[in-house]
């Protein structure tokens, strides 16, 4: 099992960045798939980014080349640097560490950007 905490979220502008930090608990954090989500107000929680145990990395097509997942598995930590960022990516971000059928969530960082 895993513990999640993410932390970074706040407000900026438009065009700024943010980076989120996941601080992960408990042994072998390495075999976890890492992932954000987030989840508008009256929207579905959607995938933003993942990250195999062997680094591979997935985005959703309305964040790519704006947004950059990474993970430190030895400090037990996986970051999203966000920049450039929208109005529309103002959400509530879960960090998820996925193993098999077992998925761990965080309890959500508030994002929220103005224009």
């Amino acid at each position: 099992q895993v513990q999640l905490v993410e932390s970074g979220g706040g407000l900026v502008q438009a065009g700024g960045s943010l980076r989120l930090s996941c601080a992960a608990s408990g042994s072998r954090f390495n075999i976890y798939k890492m992932g954000w989500y987030r989840q508008a107000p009256g929207k579905q929680r959607e995938l933003v980014a993942d990250i195999s145990d062997r680094g591979r990395t997935n985005y959703v097509d309305s964040v790519k080349d704006r947004f950059t997942i990474s993970r430190d598995n030895a400090k037990n930590m996986v970051y999203l640097q966000m920049n450039n960022l929208k109005p529309e990516d103002t959400a509530v971000y879960y960090c998820v560490a996925i193993y098999f059928r077992f998925d761990y969530w965080g309890q959500g960082t508030q994002v929220t950007v103005s224009s």
